[in-house]
């Protein structure tokens, strides 16, 4: 029987490498209940997340811990079997639970799994491993449970972490096989997808009406500079939200920017996989840098070495977090929705109450293919391992082609 209201097992990676269970102790007291297995398997999670978080990035230390917490959690109160005797139909019968979750296992809003009271980390009762959440462009928010189903990319990434934690316990020789990759061919919750893939972007005049908005709100309040300046830089240089933001690893200062000997301006970004890349910066850009620079007081260039943060906090010291950037992101685009809504209707404004931070990325992508940029160029801009990455994300001709010629077909 799923227990109704099951407990978190990891905290964020931060407070993991400190974690002493009497600072916990309605979870050191899930864990006493259990059998002795269910502790050695949460001590071998424990040590694969702190390898996670100590070697790969911030985002996949999280994504990992929700996977593999999720899958301990149905091993030790559903499924009641060590995890080191797993076969393939475990895994696939595991699948079956994540297609299908109970109720009491899902939530609708993102929680903190301990609240730290009176010097112990108390379990967030409101938390819960899987969560369903309405689109952001539903008025209404309330959600049936029981219609929940989990996104072809929500399975890759179940069974893409749960692979990764077999690995690590081979390679510490806890275990002898790996059943969640041979289970992955046999899932049949994959479905092959030969869809026409759309692009989750902007039209040019949803984007002219987020410049528009951001460029009045900087214009009526100088606070409003660092919106415009994170628009404009996230579109026109193709940033990931997380590439502005400030890192355990990484602090993006205004001497990132830099120019070469022929005049041209670059920005050092450090990107997805622990990569450095150099982006062009355009001519265009540069006067919203200034401007930026400008209300801050500062040059209306930065210098060789500059280490100012790109940047700033209004209050405090350093940089922002990509949980601040996009609130300031999404500030903009809500001021843009309801200007453009007036004055075209819901049908045209729809897009801008649906996009993310990262539709500003695949914006600026798309429309330099169509401005017909070398595609090896803006592969090196947006930080692709490879041309093919590009192409099969941005370039949509033969899908435009396929589109236009079935127009003729007649009834």
């Amino acid at each position: 029987m799923a227990i109704s209201k099951p407990t978190p097992l990891y905290p964020t990676f931060i407070e993991l490498k400190d974690l002493r269970l009497s600072d916990y102790p309605e979870l050191n007291s899930f864990l006493s209940d259990l059998p002795e297995w269910c502790f050695e398997h949460w001590t071998w999670t424990k040590s694969f997340l702190e390898y996670t978080g100590r070697n790969k990035s911030k985002h996949t230390y999280v994504r990992f811990r929700n996977e593999i917490e999720r899958f301990l959690l149905w091993s030790f109160v559903i499924k009641e079997k060590p995890i080191d005797e797993y076969r393939k139909t475990d895994i696939l019968e595991y699948a079956d639970f994540c297609w299908k979750p109970p109720v009491t296992w899902i939530g609708t809003v993102n929680t903190d799994r301990f609240i730290l009271s009176n010097g112990f980390y108390k379990t967030n009762s409101k938390w819960r491993p899987y969560k369903l959440q309405a689109p952001k462009s539903q008025d209404d928010k309330a959600v049936d449970k029981k219609k929940y189903r989990p996104s072809q990319q929500t399975l890759t990434s179940t069974f893409t972490a749960i692979t990764a934690f077999y690995k690590y316990l081979m390679s510490e020789e806890l275990c002898l096989g790996n059943p969640a990759q041979i289970a992955k061919k046999d899932c049949r919750y994959f479905i092959t997808d030969s869809q026409v893939k759309e692009i989750k972007r902007l039209s040019e005049a949803q984007w002219q009406y987020v410049l528009d908005t951001a460029v009045n709100m900087a214009d009526n309040d100088a606070n409003c500079e660092r919106n415009l300046f994170i628009i404009a830089s996230l579109k026109t240089m193709f940033l990931r939200i997380s590439e502005l933001s400030e890192r355990e690893n990484w602090l993006p200062t205004m001497g990132h920017f830099w120019q070469d000997e022929n005049g041209n301006w670059w920005l050092k970004v450090f990107g997805k996989g622990r990569k450095l890349r150099d982006t062009t910066v355009p001519p265009d850009f540069l006067p919203f840098l200034q401007r930026y620079r400008s209300s801050r007081q500062l040059s209306a260039l930065p210098a060789n070495g500059e280490n100012t943060v790109l940047v700033e906090k209004i209050r405090g010291q350093g940089g922002m977090t990509s949980r601040h950037l996009r609130r300031l992101v999404q500030e903009v685009f809500d001021q843009a929705y309801k200007r453009m809504k007036e004055a075209q209707g819901e049908e045209k404004a729809l897009k801008l109450k649906q996009a993310s931070t990262h539709w500003l990325r695949h914006t600026g992508a798309s429309m330099e293919i169509e401005r017909g940029r070398a595609l090896k160029d803006l592969s090196e801009d947006l930080g692709h391992a490879s041309m093919a990455t590009t192409d099969t994300i941005y370039v949509q001709t033969e899908n435009k082609k396929r589109a236009e010629s079935g127009k003729k077909r007649k009834v």
